[in-house]
């Protein structure tokens, strides 16, 4: 149970912690914009700053509070207010709405990968306030959700006597543009005897809360609810392997739904990695892996932190003979989905990138790993590094043989 935010003593632990308030002098960081504004607005001050938009919510601040104070939320309140008192910009529409670009985009896939790499489109998206130096994430065909009974060619091992159910939310990114991870991820889980489904399902709706749109992340949230709900009431779990799309379901969706339904979502919802440890620790799989002899660099998403077991992924794949793991939890990459995407934060996201890469590139690593699609495609952006998802490492060394579907 988080505290309220007069339980804050100004301690600015939180501003320590804060990338945004790092790299760009006009936020005044998560202090002054979360529980010192909240007491101005009690006291009868209405108006919402601008700089409000800059808190990237990577929820660092939340962690960092020795009080239980959840200075992000706060934050984020008056994010939603502010749009919602100036009007939404038409980034801002376009993220709340891109579960429908995702869908479109991977459905016509072949045209759109071409038309968001033009130089003309590219000239489009800078004149609306997106960025042109960057590339746009590439959609599949093949998504997970057109194609859910495709996956890795594996073998696998002997089911339980009353195997583990588990219901596979995917998110946006891996379902439109890495669905080949996805069904890496549907392997290894049959690899251990686990039964998995992908239910039917749309954006988490965090997209949505970050661009201002309360309504329409509570539709997502709503029509999510619906499907998952019935999973959780028939003993299925629920597993996750995008971190801000589970950081939504555990941590949002009770507050925003404001149901049972929500709160039963949120208790029944594990990381994958921290569901395969738990299976372990119970002694209902083992790991026998093959020596993988590589160097690797962790870059831990920043919304991976606050599940209090944040390495899971590391946790496993130290485990791999012939692994050199180094972790990096230190710095934020910066990008924080649509965030990173908008023309007025590329100071911010580029300066946070670089220390990043940084850090994490110190060990000279033959890979380097995060769990988050937009992690990945922010330090892509800075290193010839290859940049890769941890179910690929786990695949190689379980000996899962994965087969890239292509479109």
């Amino acid at each position: 149970m988080r505290s309220s935010f007069e339980n804050c003593i100004r301690c600015t632990i939180c501003v320590e912690e804060c990338p945004a308030f790092k790299a760009n002098p006009e936020y005044p960081g998560p202090k002054q914009a979360g529980p010192d504004a909240e007491r101005f607005r009690l006291d009868g001050v209405e108006t919402v700053d601008k700089w409000i938009t800059l808190c990237t919510q990577c929820k660092r601040c939340d962690y960092a509070c020795p009080y239980g104070v959840d200075p992000s939320k706060l934050i984020l309140k008056a994010q939603i207010r502010y749009v919602t008192e100036n009007g939404r910009t038409l980034p801002q529409v376009l993220f709340a709405n891109f579960h429908y670009v995702a869908v479109l985009g991977s459905m016509f896939s072949v045209i759109t990968n071409v038309i968001t790499s033009s130089v003309l489109i590219k000239r489009l998206l800078r004149s609306i306030g997106l960025r042109s130096d960057i590339p746009f994430p590439r959609f599949r065909f093949r998504t997970l959700q057109r194609f859910r009974n495709q996956s890795a060619v594996h073998k696998p091992v002997a089911a339980a006597a009353k195997p583990r159910k588990v219901a596979f939310f995917h998110g946006c990114y891996l379902n439109s543009n890495a669905p080949d991870e996805g069904r890496m991820i549907l392997a290894v889980l049959e690899h251990f005897g686990i039964r998995v489904v992908v239910p039917k399902q749309i954006c988490c709706g965090l997209p949505a809360l970050g661009n201002g749109d309360l309504a329409k992340a509570r539709g997502f949230a709503t029509e999510n609810s619906k499907e998952l709900a019935k999973y959780v009431d028939e003993g299925w779990d629920i597993i996750y392997s995008c971190t801000s799309c589970g950081r939504t379901l555990i941590y949002d969706y009770p507050e925003i739904l404001g149901t049972d339904e929500g709160n039963r979502i949120s208790e029944n919802t594990w990381n994958l990695y921290e569901y395969l440890l738990l299976l372990r620790d119970e002694r209902r799989i083992e790991f026998e892996f093959k020596p993988v002899k590589r160097v690797i660099s962790y870059h831990i998403p920043c919304h991976l932190r606050g599940r209090g077991v944040p390495y899971p992924a590391g946790d496993i794949i130290r485990q791999i003979p012939g692994i050199e793991l180094h972790i990096q939890d230190e710095n934020c990459c910066g990008f924080s989905g649509s965030y990173g995407f908008k023309e007025k934060n590329k100071h911010t996201t580029d300066t946070l990138g670089r220390i990043a890469v940084e850090s994490l590139t110190k060990a000279n690593p033959q890979a380097i790993i995060s769990d988050c699609g937009s992690c990945r495609m922010q330090i892509s952006n800075f290193t010839d590094t290859a940049v890769v998802d941890p179910i690929q490492v786990l695949c190689e060394a379980l000996g899962i043989r994965t087969s890239v579907a292509g479109g």
